[in-house]
């Protein structure tokens, strides 16, 4: 699977790239997080990932596999780096990022395919009963950051949350509670910190019932 992906990635660009260092400088970080990519490349390259996220990276319903297509490709590219350097708890996904091989522009033209991708497909949606709660709660604590329509906003690697899965979600919300993701905004983490489950699951719920873009 590792060398698959740099192969792909050498094939779809007609040469060669810089290998990604096993560490990163914050310097070198940043400026991995402002590379732009080539979507034709990174369909190429996603095709070694489709058995997991689907061909239409819509991911799975039942919320295991997120829905990447039509998130910022800047919030993909950080979210990767991440995973990669270890900021971001993934066990699923570190071992294939994990690899010194791995480039920095096969990771932005990943980013970049998928952000070009329309959201299709189903949406796993939340049991409906508790969305004015979430509502209220997502007014209340998060719009600021993700806007109203829960668009959110590349520039400050905010990711876009409507048409996700309920599932990934709810998941999601209880790790940034706890601390666990590793990568959170210590905003996030000191807003959901007196969550009861219940309100985790309301907020997911309308979440995952808010159009997709």
């Amino acid at each position: 699977m590792r060398k698959l992906i740099v192969a792909l990635a050498l094939l779809a660009s007609g040469g060669a790239y810089a290998e990604l260092p096993v560490s990163l400088s914050p310097a070198q970080f940043d400026a991995a997080l402002q590379l732009k990519g080539d979507p034709a490349r990174g369909k190429a390259v996603f095709a070694e990932c489709a058995g997991c996220h689907r061909k239409d990276a819509a991911g799975r319903s039942s919320g295991s596999i997120p829905r990447l297509a039509g998130q910022h490709a800047a919030v993909i590219r950080k979210q990767l780096l991440d995973i990669r350097s270890g900021k971001r708890n993934n066990p699923l996904m570190a071992p294939i990022l994990d690899d010194p091989e791995l480039t920095l522009d096969t990771i932005a033209d990943i980013a970049s395919y998928l952000a070009s991708l329309p959201v299709a497909g189903p949406t796993g949606k939340g049991p409906g009963t508790q969305i004015e709660h979430g509502r209220s709660l997502y007014l209340q604590d998060c719009v600021r950051c993700h806007g109203a329509n829960g668009e959110g906003l590349a520039e400050h690697y905010i990711p876009r949350v409507t048409g996700q899965h309920y599932g990934y979600l709810l998941r999601e919300l209880q790790l940034i509670r706890t601390g666990e993701r590793g990568n959170s905004d210590p905003d996030m983490i000191r807003v959901l910190k007196p969550y009861g489950d219940g309100d985790l699951d309301a907020l997911a719920d309308y979440l995952s019932q808010l159009p997709p873009p």
